[in-house]
């Protein structure tokens, strides 16, 4: 929706254009709620099951709105509205535009949303904002300034864990607006999840909330059904739970749509009862300082735990036991023997070596397809399909003590399963990878001379499980000094994933470092597009100039995390074509892919939610190696730089445009 450019109307004496609203007068603005709701009686109702409600404050009331406006409404939504797909790391959505600002568009298109008018001017009417101030003990909420979009969630759409803290919102709100005449099932999932928190002791011993990787109330929708919280800086953590695709058995033909105004109410504005000067400042100086001190950082998990490689290496047991090396990066009979039992021949070839170290130093990054030797991986498949067939336990805590895993936390960074190294611990494959191939001397030279980097220092590693349903990264930065190496083996045996066809295909053209760039387009036409099934890891440009804001084109309530200065996330898979979408280097969840990247501070990864239709989970090894460089690799870095512009500009006077690869 367009707004106009020239002049805007006069404003009344609440900031609103007289010609596009009005203050509506109590009797106005009750008639346009359901009967009985502003009785003495009914507010008292919400009243108390507020101030007793867990995990923190919220409150759920339904029916809200005069049943007959509430479907004209989703009738006017349904009609004239469009709305824009959009994804980051923690949200998939269809979205409109700001509600809020509806008053900018022409009359002729003011005119066809009568009812959406009403509709917005009834919820921040004085009236019904007093109730809601009542019946939350918040404090006065602003008429001034509203703060309101209509969110879509199709199949597969999610929003993931955050808290809403930001600027100066006071109150979340979410009202619902699926179909009044197909009631919404539980299982088809979009509820409103919240997560509790446990308070712990920060460096300086004053209280710090946790939240658990686990929420503890599910709310699903229903139509004309509010639901609404206090916002609570480091408390009031939740998220939207994915809307399922339909089973097997389920009527496909029943479209399942989650459809929602939602927004804030926030606190009052300069000329507005209530207003306290410098407020807004406070709570945002307090929010941003909160996320920048990560007071309650020493509770996350897992914690880093990074090994010298300079420290003498505990051998193995069986097969796995790794005889004396020799110093440096040179290669001995020894080593070869060892790395044979694990990865693919053609990986331990000198020329194979050469060709990736190659491709290495112009990309900074590989895609290594089959690593591991046919014999080692059939191993590692079928430990995983037999984990798959047993059922996990739902909570947290059972995870542990039953399978020996742990959920990393907090949910509002990410969540997923996951081992650190133990030493001499062999009992599976995977346990075999991460506690004797990986810390091995003998994979430190293999990774030297395939990157080119001769100073490895040190190793940070973990198995990771990302469940179905459950588990991701959000979008976190990396702001060390030196440039750092990360590889990650996805070891994900279940297909259906997307363009794995497409990349099973490349592997079957070679195996020899092949650089994996920005995913491909999705096929088009009248076919049926495959499931987006998420469980993709990404590196984006990020900006660590760039003041913090409040994202304008929110996703029911969106706050991204931020735990030091950077730009969010671009909206990547909503970039048209002749838009930077800021990615970087991207490689799908599969099955014995290694990828290797050389990740310098600023630059953003995530692992994206790996959707409840996916056949399997997203299995992985990943590792951080902290990396030295010399002064003659820094002369090495700035003459492949010379030299890669030099590339460049060849390639622009040949007429050649295609910049796919760019990193």
């Amino acid at each position: 929706m367009k707004r106009k450019t020239d002049e805007r109307p006069s404003l009344d004496g609440n900031g609103l254009p007289e010609t596009k609203k009005r203050a509506l007068s109590s009797e106005e603005a009750v008639a346009r709620f359901r009967d009985g709701l502003f009785d003495a009686a009914e507010q008292k109702k919400y009243t108390d099951a507020y101030a007793k409600s867990s995990p923190y404050y919220h409150g759920v009331i339904h029916p809200l709105i005069e049943p007959s406006l509430l479907r004209s409404v989703r009738d006017e939504i349904q009609e004239h509205l469009s709305f824009t797909e959009k994804e980051t790391d923690i949200y998939k959505i269809f979205q409109s535009g700001d509600l809020a600002n509806l008053d900018g568009l022409d009359d002729s298109s003011l005119s066809k949303l009568p009812s959406i008018l009403k509709l917005r001017d009834a919820m921040y009417s004085a009236r019904f904002r007093e109730y809601l101030s009542a019946v939350t003990g918040s404090g006065k909420l602003s008429g001034q300034k509203t703060d309101m979009a209509i969110n879509v969630y199709n199949e597969g759409c999610h929003l993931l864990c955050h808290d809403d803290v930001i600027g100066s919102r006071r109150v979340s709100y979410i009202l619902y607006l699926t179909d009044p005449d197909i009631p919404w099932q539980e299982q088809w999932g979009g509820a409103l999840r919240l997560y509790p928190t446990t308070t712990e002791k920060d460096a300086q011993g004053e209280d710090v909330k946790i939240p658990s990787p686990d929420f503890s109330l599910s709310i699903p929708p229903a139509f004309n059904q509010l639901s609404f919280f206090t916002v609570q800086p480091g408390e009031s953590f939740h998220d939207v739970e994915e809307v399922y695709h339909p089973g097997a058995n389920d009527d496909k033909s029943k479209k399942r749509v989650r459809m929602a105004i939602s927004g804030w109410f926030h606190i009052p504005q300069e000329g507005e009862d209530g207003y306290e000067e410098g407020l807004e400042e406070k709570l945002a100086e307090r929010s941003s300082l909160a996320q920048l001190q990560g007071r309650g950082d020493i509770y996350d998990l897992p914690q880093p735990k990074p090994v010298s490689w300079e420290e003498p290496e505990v051998e193995g047991k069986g097969k796995a036991k790794v005889e004396e090396h020799a110093e440096g990066n040179d290669f001995t009979a020894s080593d070869l023997e060892f790395l044979v039992q694990y990865l693919a021949p053609s990986y331990l070839t000198p020329d194979i070596a050469e060709e990736m170290s190659d491709a290495f130093s112009s990309e900074s990054s590989l895609s290594l397809e089959r690593f591991l030797n046919e014999k080692f991986a059939s191993r590692v498949s079928a430990f995983i399909e037999d984990q798959e067939k047993q059922s996990l336990p739902a909570s947290s805590e059972e995870i542990k003590s039953q399978t020996g895993w742990t959920v990393a936390r907090p949910p509002h960074k990410h969540r997923y399963m996951y081992q650190q190294p133990e030493s001499g611990a062999t009992e599976n494959p995977i346990q075999e990878l991460l506690n004797v191939l990986f810390p091995s001397q003998a994979f430190r030279k293999w990774l030297s001379l395939i990157t080119g980097v001769d100073h490895l220092k040190s190793h940070n590693l973990l198995a990771r499980r990302f469940r179905r349903g459950a588990d991701y990264t959000l979008a976190s930065g990396y702001d060390g000094e030196e440039p750092r190496l990360e590889f990650t083996l996805c070891l994900t045996p279940s297909t259906g994933w997307e363009k794995q066809e497409d990349e099973e295909e490349e592997a079957e053209n070679g195996e020899n470092g092949e650089v994996q760039s920005k995913p491909k387009e999705k096929p088009s036409g009248d076919a049926e597009e495959p499931i987006a099934l998420g469980g993709y890891e990404i590196y984006m440009a990020g900006d660590e100039d760039e003041e913090e804001e409040e994202d304008e084109d929110n996703a029911d309530q969106v706050l991204r995390p931020k735990e030091k200065k950077k730009a969010d996330p671009a909206i990547y898979r909503s970039a048209g074509a002749d838009e930077d979408d800021g990615i970087l280097f991207s490689t799908q969840a599969g099955w014995n892919r290694l990828s290797i990247v050389l990740r310098d501070s600023g630059t953003l990864k995530f692992v994206k939610y790996v959707s409840a239709a996916a056949k399997g989970d997203r299995w992985d090894i990943t590792g951080d190696i902290g990396v030295e460089f010399e002064d003659d690799d820094d002369d090495h870095d700035e003459n492949m730089d010379d030299d890669e512009g030099e590339d460049e500009e060849e390639e622009e006077e040949d007429g050649d445009d295609d910049d796919d690869d760019d990193e």
